[in-house]
């Protein structure tokens, strides 16, 4: 964890609103962005000038609580120093090695820790890149050539990515795939995912059997999807865009059986979960299954842009230029990588997010037994989320109240970001200082009990 002699920031005392966000300077570069800047997905007017840890400066001199660690990319908080010390050494010495065509010891020693990170005893192998659609489509040309099939199933709600491949493994939202459907991978079939507190079959757990495992094959292998075909089974063992669900174990253990029968296999979309957000280093630890294809990027390289895809190592590609890229696994990029590594290992950062992230889920609870705004509190480790609705008999969607929530948040100095139709997703960085957390926390709840008395929806 941050010291007070690591950072300006680490013992600052946060929020410090000065002026209500966002302030003049910020406008004025909001103007700036809308005028030369491709519309996106901008959530909040914060226009960061400064962070470090947990905390966010702006242009106007705000000071936030950060509960969304740059969705999802600093686990081990901004400009760790650590981090930085590694990435101004690596910058001293090199800046670029194109390293799918020439060699380079910091790529084999991230490529080496990873590989063994991974769960199973099989010998594991690394192809880096810089995103998580990139680690993504990587694994979906691994998947194909290794299988000599063409066929991918994935899950309704789930969220890989905005390239064409990825994107077509997509199913979060239809504004993600609007105007592209004609151009999207063909082969692509998407089934229920275990959607608990909105089971599509109307069942509930544990009393439905696992329903959604079993329709894959009495309903859609039956009728839809040739299984003999299947390249892959991808999912994200926890969705994230899609909402924070986190499906049943024997769901999970179900899909995966599913590749054991059919012989293909199965690729785990870890971009979001990873790298000890849910107290494992892998949030499919927790399900007791060994992916063939783990897809992975955000966290991976501490605020730096790098994306891996580790599989077994039979999966390897049989020869060269098969696939390719110039910027992946990036010199400075590996060398933050390297770094978060080592602070997760020396920090423990690990038993932290399964420590903090119950005691940050009871709290949850506790919210949600007194408002009846929320609807369902979830999430492993770290990585927790509260669903909102209208009223918890009918569970219509409350995208107006959730969105009010997150924007007095944002006034009060918590940084919070949605997800789903109707959620808000917390996570904080790792090392967040309890302190800071339970003022989020406390911020959070004064939000919520404003909303749920003003019903916005």
């Amino acid at each position: 964890m941050l010291t007070e002699k690591q950072g300006v920031f680490s013992m600052v005392k946060v929020p410090d609103i000065k002026v209500e966000p966002p302030g003049p300077e910020a406008k004025k570069a909001v103007a700036k962005d809308d005028e030369w800047i491709v519309k996106a997905t901008k959530s909040w007017p914060l226009v960061f000038k400064k962070a470090e840890g947990s905390v966010i400066e702006d242009i106007d001199g705000n000071k936030y609580i950060d509960f969304y660690a740059g969705v999802g990319v600093l686990n081990v908080g901004a400009r760790h120093p650590k981090v930085v010390a590694a990435i101004k050494d690596q910058v001293d010495k090199y800046t670029h090695v194109a390293g799918t065509d020439f060699y380079c010891k910091l790529q084999n020693e991230m490529a080496e820790r990873l590989a063994k990170s991974a769960p199973g005893k099989n010998k594991k192998m690394v192809f880096f890149s810089n995103t998580g659609a990139e680690s993504v489509e990587s694994g979906i040309k691994i998947a194909k050539r290794a299988t000599g099939k063409q066929v991918l199933m994935d899950f309704m709600g789930a969220f890989h990515g905005r390239t064409a491949g990825a994107m077509s493994l997509t199913a979060s939202k239809w504004v993600q795939r609007e105007g592209y459907t004609a151009t999207l991978m063909p082969g692509i079939y998407h089934v229920p995912y275990a959607y608990c507190y909105r089971c599509l079959y109307n069942l509930e757990y544990p009393s439905c059997g696992m329903r959604c495992v079993s329709a894959i094959e009495d309903v859609y292998f039956e009728n839809q999807i040739p299984p003999n075909d299947l390249a892959a089974i991808s999912m994200e063992v926890i969705q994230g865009e899609g909402g924070y669900v986190v499906p049943p174990k024997e769901f999970v253990q179900g899909v995966f059986n599913l590749t054991r029968k059919y012989k293909c296999l199965f690729m785990d979309d870890e971009v979001q979960s990873g790298m000890g957000r849910t107290g494992k280093m892998w949030a499919c630890e927790h399900f007791d299954v060994v992916p063939d294809i783990i897809c992975s990027a955000k966290s991976l390289g501490g605020g730096l842009p790098l994306g891996a895809t580790i599989v077994d190592a039979k999966l390897n590609f049989d020869r060269y230029g098969r696939h390719s890229n110039t910027f992946g696994g990036a010199s400075l990029s590996h060398a933050a990588g390297i770094a978060t590594l080592n602070v997760l290992e020396e920090e423990k950062l690990l038993d932290r997010a399964t420590k903090l992230g119950k005691e940050a889920k009871k709290r949850l609870v506790e919210m949600q037994s007194k408002y009846d705004i929320i609807g369902d509190t979830r999430g492993l480790g770290m990585m927790l989320a509260h669903e909102f609705v209208q009223d918890r008999k009918s569970k219509k969607h409350a995208a107006k109240s959730r969105d009010k929530i997150t924007e007095l948040a944002f006034k009060k100095g918590l940084m919070l970001l949605p997800c789903g139709k109707s959620v808000v997703r917390y996570i904080p960085p790792l090392n967040i200082p309890e302190e800071q957390l339970w003022t989020g926390m406390d911020i959070l709840e004064e939000c919520i009990k404003k909303v749920d008395k003003d019903r916005a929806d």
